[in-house]
């Protein structure tokens, strides 16, 4: 039998969630909801269509909710869908607060349920590589690393939303573009200590409540240090998206636009395949994220829910990377 899905929220990322499901052959989809009417006209034969997200949740019947609703609604939306019986999708981020994931949490211990956090770069070719490496201990103690972040936001991505740019909705640039780059620190590196640093809105004052440039200095719990910058200001297009990690043993980054290459490497003893993922990245139309590996995330539901495979990003870990850019905000200093 199919594993039946429901998505709210059928924006971008929910039409992507969509069409991954409908793809699959073990997951059917069931439902979907947004606030508005014209996105019925999208919607497949035979899938159910609702405006109110209550009322669905009350009405079908389905094994999994994908909450691809905006930032500040993914707290409320993932709990409404445990407490309907659902085990729950939320895409990144998984919510705007740690306390908002501690009820996120608490609801799914209370529920019986679970909750997958979105982190699709986490299946990037290169970063699982990357992530063996680490793992084996072959680099050793790691020194320092560098993240860097520059993409382009124009004014076409803020217009599409009335959420994008909103402090209290959308939460900055570390929630909403860059949290996957966030997590990817987290997922080869562990949790970090303390943070500081500067952010600034360049180029966006004009419709964004929020910085479009940042700096931080951190300093992981295993006593590495790490620069992290980002900016939405890069000329007319995305240019890069990278991680450089400075080891005892070895020096390797994963870089190109979306985390898709092994750009470097400098290993004692064998080296890592070459690999350059010539796949594209979530193409928007006027904008691209990141690289578009949501097939797998909804086969790493399947895989969880039919034989017990472990999930790819835990809530615990979806909040381990929220608690990290807490730190950060708390830490920035406006230029």
């Amino acid at each position: 039998m199919s594993i039946r899905f429901a998505i709210i929220g059928f924006g971008n990322i929910g039409r992507r969630h969509a069409g991954h499901i409908l793809q699959n052959p073990h997951t059917q989809l069931v439902s979907v909801c947004d606030l508005n009417p014209e996105v019925q006209q999208s919607i497949p034969a035979g899938v159910s269509f609702f405006t109110d997200a209550a009322e669905m949740l009350r009405t079908i019947a389905a094994d999994v909710l994908c909450v691809c609703t905006p930032n500040h609604l993914h707290m409320a939306h993932t709990i409404a869908g445990l407490e309907a019986g659902m085990q729950t999708v939320v895409e990144k981020p998984m919510a705007l607060s740690v306390a908002e994931c501690d009820k996120m949490i608490a609801a799914a211990r209370a529920t019986g349920k679970t909750i997958f956090a979105v982190k699709q770069n986490r299946y990037n070719p290169p970063v699982q590589e990357v992530k063996k490496l680490v793992d084996s201990g072959r680099l050793g103690k790691i020194f320092m690393i560098q993240v860097n972040c520059f993409w382009n936001r124009g004014d076409a991505y803020y217009a599409e939303g009335d959420w994008r740019g909103k402090k209290a909705k959308d939460g900055g640039c570390l929630f909403t573009q860059f949290s996957h780059f966030v997590d990817i620190l987290y997922y080869l590196n562990g949790p970090v200590d303390s943070a500081s640093g500067w952010v600034q809105n360049f180029a966006h004052q004009h419709n964004t409540e929020v910085e479009d440039t940042g700096s931080f200095v951190l300093k992981a719990a295993n006593e590495s240090i790490i620069n992290f910058n980002f900016t939405t200001c890069a000329y007319q297009r995305n240019m890069e998206g990278s991680i450089t990690i400075f080891a005892e043993r070895g020096t390797v980054k994963i870089g190109g636009q979306y985390l898709n290459t092994i750009e470097y490497q400098q290993l004692e003893g064998e080296a890592l395949p070459e690999i350059n993922i010539s796949a594209k990245a979530n193409d928007y139309g006027r904008y691209q994220g990141s690289m578009s590996n949501h097939d797998k995330m909804i086969q790493n539901v399947v895989d969880a829910l039919r034989n017990n495979m472990p999930v790819m990003t835990t809530a615990e870990e979806g909040r381990d990377v929220v608690k990290i850019i807490e730190q950060m905000y708390a830490g920035a200093i406006k230029v």
